[in-house]
């Protein structure tokens, strides 16, 4: 079995979109093996300058997978895509 996936989320303190999304992406690393990564885009000037007004952003293995918001099923089904989860 390869390695779970890694989820990179693009964020800043004091965002509830960022906060909404973290918590959303813990729930569904319950159920599904993955690799949490959080950048603070608050700490980098050339993050903040890309990503400043998207965020929250989601990667999934280096690959844009939303922006703003996404629901528990669509993460799962982005993860399924990828082979990295089965039912």
């Amino acid at each position: 079995m390869s390695a779970p996936p890694r989820v990179t989320i693009y964020a800043k303190p004091g965002c509830h979109l960022c906060d909404e999304m973290k918590a959303l992406v813990a729930r569904v690393a319950v159920r599904v093996p993955l690799t949490l990564e959080e950048v603070d885009v608050t700490r980098d000037p050339a993050l903040l300058a890309e990503y400043g007004e998207q965020i929250p952003v989601l990667f999934i293995d280096g690959r844009k997978a939303a922006k703003h918001r996404i629901d528990e099923r669509a993460l799962e089904r982005r993860l399924t895509e990828r082979g990295w989860f089965s039912w």
